[in-house]
């Protein structure tokens, strides 16, 4: 068990509930608003959805509570914390972006960033992967 539990919930087999039904789920589960106590980015490819919650809670119980909600099993939906990583992927980047800009960039603290160790660029699709020194700057 980590001191700081993850933030961010991962929802997985989504496709059975349309994304105004989760929303709505979520906030019957929680008692919270949606966009004002968290935020839910979906991810269609692959059926999952990623639940950030900016209003400081129990995510472990939270997860508990959606393992036992009628709704959530009868959608054949999962729920676990996201767990914490050193990469990210950047996408959709400019063809002239540099890794001195993308190292500055994710370093700032305005972005929510941290120490980068490391970036590669893959020009071809247009993305780089960043590496943190330590997973707390990849918010």
């Amino acid at each position: 068990d980590s001191a700081e539990a993850s933030r961010s919930v991962v929802f997985e087999n989504t496709q059975r509930c349309n994304p105004k039904c989760l929303r709505i789920l979520l906030e019957n589960i929680t008692g919270l608003n949606i966009d004002v106590d968290f935020t839910v980015e979906l991810i269609p490819e692959i059926n999952v959805a990623v639940v950030t919650f900016i209003k400081n809670i129990d995510t472990k119980e939270f997860v508990e509570k959606c393992s036992q909600n009628k709704r959530v099993r009868e959608f054949n939906m999962t729920a676990r914390l996201l767990e914490s990583t050193q990469s990210i992927k950047a996408e959709n980047l400019p063809e002239s972006i540099s890794s001195d800009y993308l190292t500055v960039y994710f370093e700032s603290a305005r972005n929510g960033g941290g120490p980068v160790a490391d970036v590669q660029l893959f020009p071809e699709e247009n993305s780089a992967i960043i590496t943190f020194c330590d997973h707390k700057g990849n918010s």
